[in-house]
């Protein structure tokens, strides 16, 4: 799976009437830093050669930038203030290209000199903690949200764990604003939990829909079988490499390949980066084979594919799977029923939709033909996915309002049930189960390895969605963007 490429701005800057030449070694030293910090889907966009310091410090300069991160298309914005810095400048530029805007100066030295004449003689050389005090209001003038890491030295890994983590929040914000899902077919009837309102996600957040028929899918398929043969065939023989099959003959398995490769082919003819599909009796009736394992494998070339046609829930486990910069794909799960014996832990559940590639090691990934209300249903998948850290996250709104519920817990073991799953352990169940019961959430979240929780509550501040941690709670994301939590 390829990570979606971020590219961050980078404009430090100054206040014209502080000219000590430390200004520079800051600049030079941060510039020095900043290629360890990167991964390899983020990139960095300089203003060393549209200013004349490399350094943004007036009007000039910061139209010169706006002009540039515009060509370059970036996503986030940094503005490390080497001195005082140019406020005015840092909101003229954050105004314009509405971007997430990662605000941070490096800590001013001992104005006494620790002992040094020729430093005490010069007086404070920079003031960059006074000058990040002018440009927060400045930015509060314009309307410009922006992310704040506590004033310090290079050395004190507090930026740098920061950066990284403002890298991920643009991601996320990233993701969001481009969503375009493609939805194949309605929803089940029954699922009154799955309505959205596709107008409003447009009108507030530029997400899109594009809607398909069963029909549209089908006629897909049989044209890929029909002229594509040998490519549906390669499909079918990565579908056997990677699941243990039972009951599943070969037609099956090739009606299973082609129906990866139209879902592909669909989003990308009409430019849709997650799909919410229906998939009860209608769709296996239509196609011959069940939707879920097969959904799974998608989200594993990194297109996302949910069940149950929830577009809410395609929105959260995008959001996800980009916060979480990884190779790996992010999965959609049922919140299903407590843990037997650990009144902390809750089952994760679905019918077979998890990428395979999450599943525990030594585990069998069965796909399997079972039976639901008479029809056959060749491709659903069992295993558990492995032990570690796992965040979940809901997006979902009534009433006109938009929140994002978030918290972290971890993967444990449980007793062995059908379909794919993970026993999900946390703090206190009991405040979970009242946020889902309470709503606006439902049963549906997406899920991902890591600890995402500051990363997804740091991007409800650009998107307009209010953020709803269970845990970690609010005061313990402050901390981490403090610099003091770990």
């Amino acid at each position: 799976m390829k990570r979606e490429l971020v590219t961050i701005g980078f404009a430090p800057t100054k206040r014209d009437v502080f000219n000590h030449p430390e200004v520079h070694e800051a600049a030079r030293a941060i510039r020095a830093k900043l290629p360890a910090w990167l991964s390899d889907s983020v990139r960095i966009v300089d203003i060393d050669d549209v200013t004349p310091t490399g350094l943004l410090e007036n009007e000039a300069g910061a139209l010169a930038a706006i002009d540039k991160f515009r060509r370059e298309k970036v996503d986030g914005l940094f503005t490390p203030h080497c001195n005082f810095g140019c406020e005015s400048g840092v909101a003229l530029v954050a105004a314009q290209l509405k971007v997430p805007l990662l605000l941070w100066g490096p800590r001013d030295g001992d104005p006494s000199g620790g002992g040094n004449p020729a430093v005490a003689l010069a007086g404070r050389t920079r003031d960059s903690q006074c000058g990040l005090f002018a440009t927060g209001k400045a930015l509060r003038r314009m309307n410009v949200p922006f992310t704040y890491i506590p004033n310090g030295t290079l050395e004190s890994g507090g930026i740098e764990r920061g950066f990284k983590a403002f890298t991920a929040v643009c991601a996320a914000v990233k993701a969001f604003r481009e969503t375009k899902v493609l939805q194949i077919s309605s929803r089940p009837d029954a699922f009154w939990t799955v309505m959205c309102n596709e107008g409003e996600l447009l009108e507030r957040f530029g997400v899109r829909v594009f809607p398909v028929t069963l029909i549209d899918l089908v006629e897909s398929m049989k044209t890929l079988r029909r002229d594509k043969g040998g490519t549906v065939a390669d499909k079918a023989d990565a579908i056997r490499a990677a699941f243990s099959l039972h009951g599943i003959g070969d037609e099956s398995v090739l009606q299973m390949a082609a129906y990866c490769l139209a879902v592909g082919e669909l989003a990308e003819q009409n430019r849709c980066n997650v799909v919410a599909t229906t998939c009860w009796r209608a769709f296996r009736i239509a196609t011959g084979i069940a939707a879920c394992g097969m959904n799974g494998f998608i989200g594993e070339t990194g297109l996302p594919v949910v069940c149950e046609t929830d577009i809410h829930g395609a929105i959260s486990v995008r959001l996800m799977q980009a916060a979480a910069m990884s190779d790996e794909p992010s999965f959609f799960a049922d919140v299903t029923v407590r843990h037997p014996f650990n009144d902390n832990a809750e089952l994760l559940w679905h019918c077979g939709n998890f990428p395979p590639c999450l599943a525990e090691e030594g585990v069998v990934r069965s796909l399997k033909c079972s039976e639901s209300r008479g029809t056959p249903s060749p491709g659903k998948s069992y295993f558990n996915i492995r032990k570690g850290d796992v965040t979940v996250c809901r997006f979902d709104g009534d009433h006109g309002e938009y929140s994002l519920l978030m918290g972290e817990g971890k993967s444990v073991d449980g007793p062995k049930t059908v379909g794919t799953y993970c026993w999900f352990e946390v703090k206190d169940w009991i405040a979970w189960e009242e946020k889902l019961v309470a709503g606006p959430y439902i049963h549906h979240v997406a899920g991902s390895f890591g600890r995402l929780a500051p990363i997804l509550h740091e991007a409800c501040k650009y998107l307009g969605v209010v953020p709803d941690p269970v845990e970690p709670d609010a005061a313990w994301i402050r901390e981490f963007w403090r610099g003091r939590a770990v």
